[in-house]
């Protein structure tokens, strides 16, 4: 089988959402943020590297457990090459959720993706009015509320496509995770100046696969330059334009996450 070119995920490819929250020693809250893909990244990146018909995808129950198979077809062997994993099963939708995992944990054994393994550990301190404290079987539990949002603006890779820049802001376009060459930055958690920040950003020179998330287009361009967010109010992830309340409440219903109206329409 021909060596095939998978592209390194850029910053729109990428969603990020709150893993844990947790209070420190010293009396902050914070919350560890993980970063994955969406099921529609794998499909893209397939049809874009080996064409629309020559993948396919495939479900399985094994003990229990959903299985997907990938199959890639091989001109050279004239023979469907597969790539197979298993699927957790989600928090909302049980059978829905487990199908599209298992597709995308495929989709990395395919290599899709596969330079998220190498992300740093993400720690983003929380401001008060981010987060709250709920009893469970008599334990303090701490959570997030559900209008806290983060997005990846920014993503570089090195040579081995491993993580090496990282810029991670909330909805108002605060920088609230900065690593820049490896190295973790101390990154301001509020104020205009961390909006200067992130609106300012520019690709690094670690490696010209550093990608931003860009203001209109489906696909970061190479260089592009970030979403400018407004000061305050509720803004779209994708493209950056404000959201109004009943689109925000709408759109967090039906996608689980804050989209104007336009970018629904391409949900």
């Amino acid at each position: 089988m021909k060596d095939f070119n998978i592209p390194l995920l850029t910053a729109e490819d990428i969603d990020c959402r709150v893993q844990s929250v947790s209070k420190a020693k010293n009396g902050t809250v914070g919350a560890v943020l993980l970063l994955y893909k969406d099921a529609r990244v794998d499909m893209r990146i397939l049809d874009q590297v080996f064409g629309p018909g020559n993948w396919q995808r495939t479900h399985e129950l094994i003990n229990g457990n959903l299985f997907c198979t990938i199959e890639i077809w091989d001109d050279e062997k004239a023979a469907w090459v597969k790539k197979q994993d298993v699927g957790v099963e989600s928090n909302t939708e049980k059978e829905k959720g487990q199908a599209s995992d298992a597709f995308k944990r495929a989709g990395f054994n395919v290599g899709i993706g596969r330079e998220l393994y190498s992300a740093p550990f993400t720690y983003v301190e929380l401001n008060d009015g981010e987060w709250k404290v709920e009893k469970v079987q008599g334990r303090d539990v701490y959570r997030t509320y559900p209008n806290v949002k983060f997005s990846v603006t920014k993503i570089g890779y090195n040579d081995r496509r491993e993580i090496v820049d990282l810029t991670i802001v909330d909805r108002f376009g605060n920088v609230r995770f900065l690593c820049e060459g490896g190295v973790q930055k101390k990154a301001n958690q509020s104020g205009q100046g961390s909006r200067q920040n992130a609106q300012s950003g520019r690709q690094t020179q670690t490696q010209p696969q550093t990608t931003q998330a860009p203001q209109t287009s489906q696909r970061a361009p190479q260089g592009g330059q970030t979403t400018t967010i407004p000061a305050g109010g509720a803004v779209c992830p994708v493209c950056g334009g404000p959201i109004s309340d009943a689109e925000r409440d709408y759109s967090l219903r039906k996608y689980g996450r804050e989209l104007c109206r336009k970018c629904q329409r391409n949900a």
